[in-house]
């Protein structure tokens, strides 16, 4: 399982997960820039995700839907506000979602070499507490349920 650590820091209203995987820095950033490749792990294995938009540029925007086991759809949208490719991307999240008080988030998105592949280190930031402590236990699961579809990802 490629995910090494999550921390959760109220007073900073931050999640950070850390996930190392055996492939290039290069390779990882691909799985990110390709919407067909992200589609394949962004989202838990209950709830696959379908992209309809990727524009990966700053001031660009990726839509996306997931859908459940029983064909509800949730939508989301990221609006990238930084891109240094191989390096890292920012982008605020749910910046459009008026149904969502949780939201807007912004999260950052860095890749680094390791000695034996590369490593992932992603940040979220929430708008408060209350946002925080109603989304990061979903979040978390999610997270940790989507990263090992992107080892498969990067191993096929």
């Amino acid at each position: 399982m490629p995910v090494t650590s999550v921390t959760k820091d109220p007073e900073a209203l931050t999640l950070t997960l850390v996930a190392d995987f055996p492939v290039p820095q290069r390779r990882l950033w691909e799985a990110w820039a390709d919407p067909r490749q992200l589609e394949r792990f962004w989202g838990p294995p209950s709830a696959p995700a379908t992209f309809t938009h990727h524009d990966f540029r700053v001031g660009g925007r990726a839509e996306y839907f997931l859908t459940g086991p029983d064909g509800e759809k949730w939508s989301g949208a990221w609006k990238f506000t930084a891109v240094h490719p191989i390096d890292s991307f920012e982008a605020d999240d749910g910046e459009d979602n008026a149904e969502d008080e949780d939201m807007p988030m912004s999260m950052t998105f860095a890749f680094e070499t390791t000695p034996t592949g590369s490593r992932m280190i992603s940040v979220t930031r929430f708008s408060s507490v209350e946002a925080m402590e109603q989304t990061t236990p979903g979040m978390e699961e999610g997270l940790r349920a989507a990263m090992p579809q992107l080892d498969e990802v990067l191993a096929g």
